[in-house]
Parts: structure tokens; C-alpha cells; sequence
């Protein structure tokens, strides 16, 4: 598995139905944050080794009605391991 974060840029007044689009829709999306600053959403996404990283998100994520601007980070290594459930 990969995982990428995107930070989502939202129009006005549409970051919680982005959010909750990206939740029901894109089965990739594993947590969505709301965030201050630039970015209005942080996404956490799991992608499979053979899934490409610029058609998932052109194609699923920038494609939800409000998206405005998205910027992609790649995850490497994780060092701890996730907790929370």
C-alpha cells in the first residue's frame, strides 16, 4: 500500500460537503481533517502499489464538486504505527 495526504483548497462555504464526499465516495479515502491556513481539508489515502498517484487524484478527488486546489504529499515510511482503533 501507498499513502498519500492531500491538502484540499475548497470554494467558499464548501469544505464539509467536499469532506463528506471524499468520505462516502472515494473508497481510497481513509481520514479527511479540517485544517487552518492555505488548505481548508487534509485527506489520508491508501492506494494500492499498481494504483497512480496523479490519476487518483486528478480523477477522484479533484473531480468533487468545490474542490478548488489540491496539493499532494507522498508518505514514505511510517514511524509509529496507527492507534487508533
Amino acid at each position: 500500500m501507498k499513502t498519500i495526504f492531500v491538502m484540499v483548497k475548497c470554494q467558499l462555504g464548501q469544505a464539509y460537503k467536499v469532506a463528506d464526499e471524499a468520505v462516502q465516495r472515494v473508497e481510497q479515502v481513509s481520514e479527511v481533517y479540517s485544517t487552518s491556513g492555505k488548505y481548508d481539508l487534509l485527506m489520508k489515502c491508501y492506494l494500492t502499489e499498481d494504483q497512480d498517484i496523479g490519476h487518483f487524484v486528478t480523477e477522484q478527488l479533484q473531480t468533487i464538486p468545490g474542490v478548488a486546489d489540491t496539493f499532494t504529499i507522498i508518505a514514505y515510511k511510517a514511524f509509529s504505527e496507527d492507534k487508533s482503533y
